[in-house]
């Protein structure tokens, strides 16, 4: 299968462009830098350069290849503004790969974000938040999944708090970078609150599985680690980074703040048993002690 790829140099799409090759498909990747481009070929990958808000490059992606899998977003999560520009540049261009889909039968594989219940564990059968900080992204998700009734075989892979590779990413990777910065490893509220995670390369194979055999319409959670209290997380980062540990005001995190102080577990129970994925490699807490100084 030829697979395009938007996001192939990220914490994920590195990993999916990486596991999508090994299992022998072919990868066409969107990349908006020389620098993103070596990176990409330097793998096997080929190149379509443009970036994410290049509507007619995203079209010409997706008709050239067997499916999608869209991970692209703004690195820029630093102010409000920021985080709504670059949910609307993602809701555009989900639209548009979605769109140059209809009536194909091809698959599109999308990122979102597992929801949060008030009391239990987040399942596949839960609805995304029509509410809060990133509820556009969950109207996004939505109207891809409907495109199922229109001859696209749209599935949401729902991604943990944590996405993580040797101590780095989601999450906890801006907690590490909010100690670097501040000098201290903080957390919001008691720290009691907890967050799902997985590793990068466990991610990408249940991308894999959800692109080859995924109904449309379909949810998945990749979700490895249920629950990791944030204080715990914060331990290990200040102890890595030799930072002293302690509650700070949400405001440090910026427009992730409220989301940060959220206890919002998440089960893979369904995915694990309807597609066979299994995490094989290393929990956040283990992985965040490959943090350096």
């Amino acid at each position: 299968m030829i697979v395009f790829v938007t996001g192939g140099t990220g914490t994920i799409g590195t990993a999916v462009v990486a596991e999508l090759l090994t299992h022998g498909h072919s990868v066409l990747a969107l990349a908006r830098s020389d620098d993103s481009a070596s990176a990409l070929r330097a793998v096997g990958a080929d190149v379509l350069r443009g970036s994410l808000t290049d509507l007619d490059v995203l079209r010409a992606g997706a008709s050239r290849a067997d499916g999608v899998i869209s991970l692209a977003f703004s690195r820029d999560y630093g102010s409000a503004k920021a985080l709504d520009r670059g949910l609307a540049e993602e809701r555009e261009a989900m639209a548009t790969l979605g769109g140059a889909l209809i009536g194909t039968g091809k698959p599109i594989v999308t990122v979102s974000g597992t929801p949060w219940v008030s009391g239990r564990a987040a399942t596949e059968s839960d609805p995304l938040p029509l509410e809060g900080p990133v509820a556009s992204r969950a109207f996004a998700v939505t109207a891809l999944l409907d495109l199922s009734a229109r001859g696209v075989r749209a599935s949401a892979v729902r991604m943990p708090r944590t996405v993580h590779e040797r101590g780095e990413g989601g999450f906890a990777g801006l907690l590490a970078a909010a100690a670097r910065r501040t000098g201290v490893a903080g957390y919001p509220g008691d720290g009691q609150q907890r967050w799902p995670a997985v590793h990068a390369r466990d991610a990408a194979a249940l991308f894999r599985l959800a692109l080859e055999s995924a109904p449309g319409g379909s949810a998945w959670h990749a979700v490895a680690d249920e629950g990791d209290r944030v204080v715990d997380i914060a331990t290990v980062i200040g102890r890595r980074l030799r930072l002293p540990v302690r509650s700070v005001p949400e405001e440090t995190f910026g427009p992730f703040g409220s989301i940060f102080a959220m206890d919002q577990p998440a089960s893979s129970a369904l995915t694990r048993q309807a597609l066979g994925w299994e995490p094989r490699h290393p929990s956040l807490l283990d992985d965040l002690e490959e943090l350096q100084p």
